[in-house]
């Protein structure tokens, strides 16, 4: 019996969509330069314009074309920020609970603090010195520190230098923020202890010590756990993204 290909059924503007973004991550499309004209990609493509808009607004929604002051289309790369918010929201959908959010944390933070320890700089450590410095003035100000403490761990992620890692975390992070800062704001010792941890994170650091560093961010994510149940959170409640 002859066997057939299956045909693809996807839309017209779904299919213009893959075909350009299949030419943008093969490189043969790069970041900064320009998309043709909507009117010539309708006659390359052998679509109307409204199928070329269709697949433009796909493009601009996932980050692999903007608009350009000119108003013309450039390509582009979607930013940490696009793909976090995207998987944050797929996995809020996917009702994910604290207890496995907590545990994708646990296996991330330890080893970017681990990274941060061999590559950091001088000039990196003094950012983070400078963080430090200010979050031990506002360790009684729940709300400041919780902003602090977002600063350092995203400073931490960046000196890692391992852009995997970098994008990896973003999504937890979005989505472990606003339970740390419910934390810290009913627990009165809940900043000191993270203030202590960011301490010893940082001496881990200035001795380039990818050992202790990432001991000690291990202890600092645990902690957080202990500390969320003490708080009377459920560990295997859905994530609440309220801040």
């Amino acid at each position: 019996m002859t066997s057939f290909a299956k045909i693809n059924t996807a839309p017209t503007y779904r299919r213009l969509y893959d075909a350009i973004e299949t030419e943008i991550v093969r490189g043969r499309l790069k970041p900064g330069s320009k998309l043709p004209t909507e009117t010539d990609l309708a006659g390359q493509f052998g679509v109307n314009r409204s199928t070329v808009r269709e697949a433009i607004r796909l493009l601009e929604q996932t980050g692999l074309v903007e608009r350009a002051s000119s108003r013309r289309l450039i390509v582009s790369k979607p930013s940490t920020d696009q793909l976090a918010n995207g998987i944050s929201r797929a996995l809020i959908m996917h009702q994910v609970t604290f207890l496995e959010l907590w545990s994708a944390m646990r296996a991330v933070e330890p080893a970017v603090a681990e990274a941060a320890a061999e590559n950091i700089t001088e000039e990196q450590l003094a950012l983070l010195e400078a963080n430090v410095q200010e979050s031990r003035e506002v360790v009684g100000n729940p709300k400041k520190f919780c902003e602090l403490d977002y600063s350092f761990h995203a400073i931490l992620a960046e000196v890692a230098g391992n852009k995997v890692l970098n994008i990896a975390r973003e999504p937890f992070n979005l989505l472990f923020h606003p339970a740390v800062t419910r934390v810290m704001s009913q627990l009165s010792q809940a900043t000191t202890r993270s203030q202590e941890a960011h301490e010893q994170l940082l001496e881990a650091l200035r001795m380039r010590d990818p050992a202790q560093a990432r001991m000690w961010m291990s202890k600092h994510i645990d902690d957080f756990r202990r500390g969320y149940e003490h708080a009377g959170f459920d560990l295997n409640g859905p994530i609440d993204i309220k801040r």
